[in-house]
């Protein structure tokens, strides 16, 4: 299977004041398309600095990162920015909504920046909407939402550019477990349509939805396993 993430031994370290902060430590890992994988570990782990390098939000200090065959290690941020919004798409746990726009503008926002024209984008951005379930709150607000229809919402956006990668930041940590066992179910069932899904995630129940559990420490992997119990969708 072809690889959409290689990871070679990446470090990163941040200057607090005088100290620094090794938050990653030579960590080497690859993801295969339409791999299933959820990355762990306490706070301070390193999970949050790897989700941001996985996801173009930041560069390593040392260390190789290729993402679909791009070597964007060192990439200036504007290259970076093009990448992402082509190959990542994100949900995070806040949602990350323009509370002045509707569901709809809300999720033809990465189609704008990628030049699409208005009636395609909002045609893609429709059926998007239609797929999550949420064919009929489409002119809705976010706080004419709920939190799980403004998750569905995030994940509508996250899924309208046809990215190759889903990066999942906490997606069920402002939910209740009801909302929490849906919206899951929407990222298997995305799984299962063909995406890569990269969960990051604090939760063994949420880390259980994944094939393959990835464990930080003190920013090195501890361990990266199958994950026995895991059902496909």
């Amino acid at each position: 299977m072809n690889k959409v993430i290689e990871i070679q031994n990446i470090v990163k370290n941040y200057q607090v004041g005088t100290v620094i902060v090794r938050a990653l430590r030579s960590v080497s890992l690859d993801i295969r398309k339409n791999e299933y994988v959820a990355i762990m570990g306490p706070s301070g782990s390193g999970k949050s600095t790897l989700m941001n390098l996985v996801g173009c939000l930041d560069t390593p200090t040392s260390g190789t990162y290729i993402l679909n065959g791009t070597d964007v290690s060192k990439m200036e941020d504007d290259f970076l920015a093009e990448i992402r919004n082509k190959e990542i798409g994100f949900v995070f746990q806040t949602f990350n909504l323009l509370p002045r726009y509707t569901a709809l503008e809300n999720v033809t926002l990465p189609l704008i920046y990628a030049g699409i024209p208005k009636v395609e984008r909002e045609e893609m951005a429709i059926s998007t909407l239609e797929q999550v379930g949420l064919a009929d709150r489409m002119t809705h607000k976010p706080n004419e939402l709920s939190g799980g229809q403004r998750q569905r919402v995030a994940i509508a956006r996250a899924l309208v550019n046809k990215p190759s990668i889903i990066l999942a930041d906490e997606p069920t940590g402002n939910l209740d477990s009801k909302t929490s066992i849906d919206i899951m179910g929407l990222l298997d069932e995305i799984h299962k349509n063909g995406n890569t899904v990269i969960l990051v995630t604090h939760e063994e129940d949420i880390a259980r939805h994944a094939a393959r559990i990835i464990r930080l420490f003190d920013g090195e992997v501890a361990a990266d396993v199958p994950n026995e119990k895991y059902k496909p969708a």
